[in-house]
């Protein structure tokens, strides 16, 4: 436990617990990177390199989560300038990888300190203004509701954190919470074509091999769909988040000049294609209109088309292994 945890003296569990328990685990990391001999411990050094790089995990936690919260109390400064050192160092790490993989030893003796002063530099501005505004800031509900979404996205610790708040035995007689029943309350509902129970389209919508985002006409994002493997992450922070927060700084203006068009009617499909962690990534946005061609939102659609890309000829037979 470090001196600015102590002081805090958080719960296990609560978001800002654990960002703190990582940031002794990057340092201890950090520390021993810079010890290691790469020439002589390579495997050492990758391993280790490999571990350091799940701060992405972090990163995503903070940009859905700690971000969203604290927009909703009018602080946006996290999500317009740290998000933006996130991707600064985001590119170093690339860069670094690259030397690494290559086993280019005297590049990666060049350039590691840079990125390691980097993310050195982005935890002190964490633990000395965005950990203690945001525990002044947010209120206990909003804390609680935080370490649900993290589930979604992940940690970089080995072990996953405590359940937070701690759960406690309540009585019957004092117990109020609203549960989900293990039967549908209501019957199906009635569609274009056909019928369908709420818990059948969560099922269709989870199954989809697709990452679906929805944004209604306010700009606020009100839906995305849980999948198995989502190629972005998202966390249930995002609810209720004006768009333009959901999306890294330096491509903001071209998902504010997408809504722009299709709200003005003269798009209405923007299509684009990125390599992300090896994978070819096919993001497509739709405009939504209703019957009287008002704008309704956009569609996000993201899909990983890696495989698909590489289909040739035709397949007829079932080949199950």
């Amino acid at each position: 436990m470090n001196a600015y945890e102590q002081e805090l003296d958080l719960p296990k569990g609560h978001p800002i617990h654990t960002y703190l328990q990582e940031t002794a685990m990057i340092h201890q990391l950090i520390d021993e990177l810079e010890q290691c001999d790469i020439e002589n411990d390579y495997q050492v050094f990758y391993n280790l390199f490999n571990k350091l790089q799940t701060i992405e995990r972090r990163f995503e936690r903070k940009e859905n989560q700690l971000f969203s919260f604290l927009e909703k109390c009018g602080w946006n400064g996290p999500s317009q300038n740290m998000w933006s050192f996130h991707d600064t160092i985001r590119s170093i790490f690339k860069f670094v990888r690259e030397k690494v993989e290559a086993r280019d030893i005297r590049g990666v003796y060049e350039n590691f300190h840079h990125l390691s002063n980097n993310i050195r530099r982005l935890m002190l501005v964490e633990e000395t203004v965005l950990f203690p505004n945001s525990l002044k800031i947010l209120k206990e509900e909003d804390w609680q509701q935080m370490r649900k979404g993290e589930e979604e996205i992940g940690w970089m610790l080995s072990e996953k954190p405590a359940a937070y708040p701690e759960q406690a035995y309540v009585h019957p007689s004092e117990d109020f919470t609203q549960r989900d029943l293990s039967f549908a309350k209501a019957e199906s509902q009635h569609y274009d074509e056909g019928y369908m129970t709420v818990e059948q389209v969560n099922l269709l919508l989870r199954t989809m091999p697709l990452d679906i985002t929805y944004v209604d006409e306010n700009d606020k994002v009100i839906f995305y769909n849980r999948g198995e493997e989502r190629t972005f992450p998202r966390s249930a922070g995002i609810i209720g988040r004006e768009v333009r927060f959901c999306h890294p700084p330096k491509s903001v203006d071209t998902v504010l000049r997408i809504l722009e068009e299709f709200r003005k009617g003269t798009q209405s499909e923007a299509s684009f294609w990125i390599n992300f962690k090896g994978r070819l990534i096919y993001i497509r946005y739709f405009a939504v209109r209703d019957a009287d061609k008002n704008y309704r939102g956009v569609i996000e659609m993201s899909q990983d088309i890696t495989d698909i890309k590489h289909i040739d000829g035709e397949k007829r037979l079932l080949e199950w292994k």
